[in-house]
């Protein structure tokens, strides 16, 4: 197949809408469902970073999409049980590596993530599809399904649920074109493959990058390649916690990205993790309760009036003094940023959402100053050379 009509481009009014390939077939199959213009771009974006992922660290991949950027990304570690019950997954279900790696991308960032498209790096496998089964989203690309698991998707959604294979093997032709008001933009595809190798020149005086923090600066670059810019991630433990995408200045993409890593963090105080909610909550209205109560809007949730609707014991607040003494054990946490640092106010951001590691271009004419911030606090900091920009 060649082509292939959409309902409508980025919104209704967009119409007529289609992908196709100018040469050969297209290299994707609608299984279930009918994805949609900014699917497929999401879907495409995705399955290109978790492939990179498992090249770069032999694991499986997942990520989470959302509006062309990915609300989060991750790699198969095991999960602990902290990270099992902030998730939302049962102490019952057994998990693959594949199942413990979308688990992570989508409990990331799981207010951006609702309604997200899912990509994955190999086949779909029913723990997996168990997963998806009970979230809200919007469909997912992989290489492959199990038969079971395909079902499982299938019936998602009454069977309107997106549910996408694509061929491995594809490989995009080395220039790649698009429009803008009718103008033809052309270029390379960005096929540069990142590496430890690019990890190795550190001016700062702690030049020690253990592999697990070495394993985390490639998953923020790598999500970096395929997030609009300017963005900033911060990744630990085999995935992103927070991802600051499209913000035209860089240090409002490393305060976007802390305050996300921070919020992750803030989901596994004691506080938050003993909240009882009234019974029949949904997910994203505990997600959203979450994100409230842990905010400086807490009292939207706690006030007199209205904390009956959302839990069946009333909690106490946490405090701005408990969430300060918390975030203090967020460590070891890895930053990339697809830029370079033009200040070293984007490394003192970094250093209150506990960042120890950063991977960044270098370039900047304050380079000494981004320097003399990461050795005020310790941070080892390697200058990649390779800018990653996406638009």
């Amino acid at each position: 197949m060649k082509e292939l009509a959409l309902k409508y481009g980025c919104n209704p009014n967009q119409k007529p809408a289609r992908i196709f390939m100018e040469e050969g077939e297209l290299p994707v199959k609608v299984l279930s469902g009918r994805p949609g213009y900014i699917n497929f771009l999401d879907a495409l974006n995705g399955y290109q970073l978790v492939s990179e992922l498992k090249a770069a660290t032999g694991l499986p991949a997942a990520a989470s999409f959302k509006h062309v950027s990915p609300a989060g990304a991750a790699v198969g570690v095991e999960l602990d049980e902290t990270l099992r019950k902030i998730y939302f997954v049962p102490k019952s279900d057994v998990l693959s590596p594949l199942a413990c790696a979308y688990a992570r991308a989508r409990g990331a960032d799981r207010m951006s993530s609702f309604g997200d498209y899912i990509a994955l790096s190999d086949p779909c496998d029913v723990p997996t599809a168990k997963l998806i089964a009970r979230e809200v989203s919007d469909g997912i690309i992989a290489p492959g399904y199990e038969p079971e698991a395909l079902e499982i998707l299938k019936n998602k959604r009454k069977g309107a649920y997106n549910v996408v294979e694509i061929d491995p093997a594809y490989r995009p032709a080395a220039l790649e074109r698009k429009m803008c008001y009718g103008v033809t933009f052309e270029q390379g595809h960005n096929d540069i493959q990142l590496q430890a190798s690019m990890l190795e020149n550190r001016p700062t005086a702690n030049k020690e990058i253990p592999d697990s923090a070495m394993r985390d600066l490639l998953i923020a670059l790598i999500a970096l390649k395929y997030t609009q810019s300017n963005s900033v991630c911060y990744a630990l433990g085999g995935q992103t916690i927070g991802v600051g995408a499209g913000q035209q200045s860089r240090i409002h993409c490393t305060r976007l990205a802390g305050d996300k890593a921070d919020r992750w963090y803030l989901r596994q105080h004691p506080k938050v993790m003993a909240l009882k909610f009234r019974e029949g909550m949904g997910r994203p209205d505990r997600d959203n309760t979450i994100d409230v109560y842990i905010s400086k809007e807490w009292e939207d949730v706690l006030g007199d009036d209205v904390w009956q609707q959302y839990f069946a014991v009333r909690p106490e607040p946490l405090t701005a003094q408990e969430k300060r003494e918390w975030l203090k054990g967020l460590k070891n946490v890895a930053l990339g940023s697809d830029a370079f640092f033009p200040f070293g106010d984007n490394v003192e951001r970094a250093h209150k959402s506990g960042v120890a590691y950063i991977a960044q271009p270098g370039g900047s004419i304050r380079d000494d100053n981004v320097i003399a911030a990461c050795d005020k606090y310790g941070i080892a900091m390697a200058f990649t050379g390779v800018r990653l920009f996406h638009h």
